[in-house]
């Protein structure tokens, strides 16, 4: 069996071992960190420990060689027994041989055998620049095979590898015994040694030069001391490769298919190439397997990721009259090509067999998935997006062939590089086809084109004025198939100009206040739009709509194309920002008035229904990285009740944090439009460090629309939604975590009620 724990490989994954010729690279090279950056590795079980030398070893220079068979060294004391032909050399002796050093305090040669004893704070270099300790070397006088006693390396991100005992052979493989790995410090802040948070020990690792494989016998995997994770027939390549093999298996329990325990199977292709085999074995539901794919090319990477299994189906709505198992699966992908500098290309496809398959086996949440592709053209000055996509719903009560499918989106913008008129002048072309399997069709081009001059004049004031003409050709059929109106518009072709000038004009004030600065900065502008023929045309992209402080000051305040607001109107507001070092205030408030009486397009509950709007704002204050809040609102212009009330909030350090947020709209609307029901929830997260590396955290959704909100809920104003709690430890090696979640709602087969994951992360394994 081969153990991929290596797949995310560093440097600092590779094992390496000292011989008396220097380090023997089971890896990529890598550069030793001094002595005094090397603590004892703590003792492993049955084995002896290897220390740092008391004294930091210094390799000094020896002379180097004239001929490659020969040894240069030197000496404080250099001894000869002619008789035995045995050499002694005492004191700082530094030898030197193709390019490999070794300090030690003594060195015994022996002519005769060619064996070589090197003793005392023994250190050798290779070429490499990397450094190894040891107690006692045993080696030829080649200088390339031979035995370390008690080895220590320490590589340069301060992993390290110990072993009782190293032996190089003349084929370059490479045995240990009774090593241990841990890429972990071994040593708190204050320099006194402490146990890592994990290692890996074994009673034996080889090193197969031909092969390039590091093999363990009697592996597993110690967490804070404790042998907890048995490795048996643990392998990986002995460079910063990538190794096929078994990965850490993920486990996870819940209600609805009971326990669960996944084992990925990591297969290396190619150096570009990978895929991963997951089967997922549950003991409530059909085993389901997982597979990815994953590529790099010359110009881009792609990945292919998928969930396949065979079981039965429990829908949305009522009972299944065919309760036979069924294929069930979920397959997405997504990729990106750069062909130059100016031509890319992006996909992502995501696709379901049914409506309750991702939620069931936890997978995504979305009620909606989206499959796109754009190839774009980015020049100094033009744009161009060639684009299409298509949704697949996963909603209780939407029709799947009301989904639109849009092929193709063309949008191409042209910006004129010479003013025009002293403003910049550009030019759009827009062209887009929607299809539907049992819905409206619709077609639509358009040119357009828009100019802005921006100046500010002597008293301070900044003003902005645009001009905007477009001509719109739609073409649709099938209109009765929706379902409301106001969207369908005429069937056959139907034509539109579109004309708009404005005025905006700020004028900002600044001063000192406690402190810091403070802006206040009134803002006018002025819109003027003939009367349009929007209801003659179908309504794609212009549906959901609210007004609020980011299209405020808009000149078209609906999203997209298909609706474009006429008539006159002035909007007014005023923007506050004060700033101090780590505090930032910002907060606007504005209005609109509708110089024209003709009957608004925007559907009641928007806040543009009259002429007078909705009062709307934003405050956002942020204070370093410990405070962020942000709070949106709309009053109703008659009376000031709120219409909308938001607010979200981040408090607190990275290890200690609050997040909260709480929405609330009251439309105040007897007939509800589409998108536009009355909602009340609040959500809650945080984290709390309990120790060092220790911590709790947690999360909630409650949902507090009541009936009076929403005649088709039949919520009491306090019903949760989910929420999950966990403790955690996470320090620069080891990342563990057990979640406790709980929802609250049945979706088809996704069942209500508890579920329970683990997850463990190493440094520097396959996770």
């Amino acid at each position: 069996m081969s153990w991929a724990l290596f797949r995310q490989a560093t440097r600092s994954q590779a094992l390496w071992l000292a011989t008396a010729s220097g380090i023997a690279l089971l890896s990529s090279p890598a550069t030793a960190q001094q002595a005094e950056d090397s603590p004892t590795v703590p003792e492993a079980q049955s084995a002896p420990v290897l220390q740092t030398p008391d004294v930091v070893p210094t390799i000094g220079d020896a002379p180097v060689p004239a001929r490659d068979d020969e040894v240069g060294f030197a000496a404080d004391n250099l001894n000869y027994d002619s008789e035995n032909e045995i050499v002694v050399a005492e004191g700082n002796v530094a030898m030197n041989r193709d390019a490999i050093s070794m300090r030690a305090d003594k060195v015994t040669w022996n002519r005769s055998t060619g064996q070589v004893f090197a003793e005392g704070n023994v250190a050798i270099r290779n070429p490499e620049g990397d450094t190894a300790y040891g107690d006692r070397i045993e080696l030829t006088d080649s200088l390339r095979d031979g035995i370390v006693d008690n080895l220590l390396v320490v590589l340069d991100n301060g992993a390290r590898l110990a072993a009782i005992k190293g032996t190089r052979f003349e084929n370059g493989n490479i045995e240990l015994e009774n090593a241990a790995y841990t890429p972990c410090p071994v040593e708190d802040a204050e320099g006194c040694p402490k146990n890592p948070s994990w290692q890996i020990r074994a009673v034996r690792v080889t090193y197969d030069r031909g092969k390039n494989k590091v093999r363990y016998k009697g592996a597993r995997v110690e967490i804070f001391g404790l042998p907890l994770i048995p490795l048996p027939g643990l392998s990986h390549p002995a460079n910063s490769e990538a190794g096929s093999g078994i990965l850490v298996p993920e486990i996870r329990l819940d209600r609805t298919n009971g326990f669960e325990i996944a084992i990925p199977y990591y297969l290396r292709l190619a150096p570009d190439r990978d895929i991963t085999i997951t089967p997922h074995v549950y003991t409530d539901a059909a085993p389901m397997l997982e597979g990815e794919f994953r590529a790099l090319t010359d110009i881009g990477s792609f990945r292919i990721n998928g969930y396949a299994t065979y079981g039965t189906l429990v829908p949305l709505i009522g009972e299944d009259p065919d309760s036979r198992k069924r294929f069930r699966g979920y397959l997405e992908s997504a990729g990106k090509f750069q062909f130059d500098p100016r031509w890319s290309f992006t996909f992502s496809g995501r696709i379901a067999t049914d409506r309750t398959f991702m939620r069931r086996y936890d997978i995504s949440r979305d009620d909606r998935l989206r499959s796109t592709f754009n190839l774009e053209r980015i020049g100094g000055n033009s744009y161009l997006s060639i684009a299409g996509w298509a949704t697949q719903t996963l909603r209780r009560n939407d029709e799947q062939g009301q989904q639109p499918i849009a092929l193709p989106v063309i949008d191409y913008r042209q910006r004129f590089a010479d003013p025009w008129l002293g403003g910049q002048f550009e030019l759009q072309l827009n062209t887009l086809a929607i299809g539907r399997t049992a819905g409206q069709d619709t077609q639509r081009a358009f040119a357009g084109a828009r100019w802005d001059l921006r100046g500010l004049t002597r008293m301070g004031q900044e003003v902005t004025l645009t001009a905007l003409v477009r001509g719109d050709v739609y073409h649709s059929d099938e209109n009765l198939l929706t379902a409301i109106p106001g969207y369908r518009g005429k069937s056959g072709w139907q034509a539109r100009g579109i004309a708009a000038v404005a005025a905006d004009m700020r004028w900002p004030f600044i001063g000192e206040l406690a402190g810091g600065t403070q802006t206040l900065t009134p803002r006018v502008q002025i819109v003027a739009t003939p009367p349009l023929k929007n209801l003659d045309i179908p309504n794609e992209d212009s549906r959901a709509f609210d007004l609020e402080d980011s299209n405020l000051f808009a000149i078209n305040r609906f999203n997209g194309y298909d609706r474009f607001e006429d008539g006159a109107r002035i909007t007014y507001g005023v923007e506050w920002n004060y700033s101090r070092p780590g505090f930032n205030i910002n907060s606007i408030v504005g209005q609109s008035y509708r110089l024209s009486d003709k009957p608004s397009l925007f559907p009641d509950g928007t806040g543009l229904t009259d002429r007078t709007s909705d009062i709307v704002g934003r405050t956002t204050i942020a204070y370093r990285d410990f405070l962020r809040f942000t709070h949106r609102f709309r009053l109703d212009k008659d009376n000031l009740a709120i219409r909308r009330n938001e607010f979200d909030a981040t408090i607190g350090s990275r290890s200690t944090y609050a997040v909260i947020g709480y929405s609330r709209l009251n439309r105040d609307i007897l007939l509800l439009g589409e998108d536009l029901q009355d909602r009340e929830e609040v959500r809650v997260g945080g984290r709390v460090k309990v120790a060092q590396h220790w911590s709790m955290f947690g999360s909630a959704i409650v949902d507090l629309t009541k009936q009076a909100d929403d005649p088709l809920s039949t919520a009491d104003g306090f019903e949760p939604i989910r929420h999950r709690l966990g403790i955690a430890y996470d320090d620069d090696c080891l990342s563990i975590a057990l979640t406790w979640r709980r929802d609250y709602a049945d979706t088809g087969d996704a069942r209500r009620g508890n579920s329970f994951s683990f997850r463990i992360a190493f440094r520097n394994l396959g996770f």
